[in-house]
């Protein structure tokens, strides 16, 4: 009887044990995805606000331009990603 209740104490503590680890996980994965997203915002914001500038001015750097947006927003898509993957 008693080495029954040791292997379900020892049993309950491996639970807790895990339970702590993956709270604690979670916290700093949603730390982590919060910064992720912050600097996202950043670099979402500023891409909206150029855009319509940079496309009613057009001319030959559009093509360059167009490339540098591209730049940007394939680096917010990442960001995306990797806060998909931490939630």
């Amino acid at each position: 009887m008693e080495e029954e209740r040791k292997d379900v104490d020892s049993f309950i503590q491996k639970i807790q044990q895990q339970r702590d680890e993956l709270l604690l996980k979670m916290h700093l994965a949603k730390a982590e995805a919060k910064d992720e997203w912050a600097v996202a915002e950043k670099k979402w914001g500023t891409l909206k606000a150029k855009t319509p500038i940079i496309a009613r001015e057009g001319g030959e750097g559009m093509k360059d331009v167009g490339a540098a947006i591209k730049l940007v927003g394939e680096e917010i898509l990442r960001s995306y990603e990797r806060i998909k993957k931490v939630l």
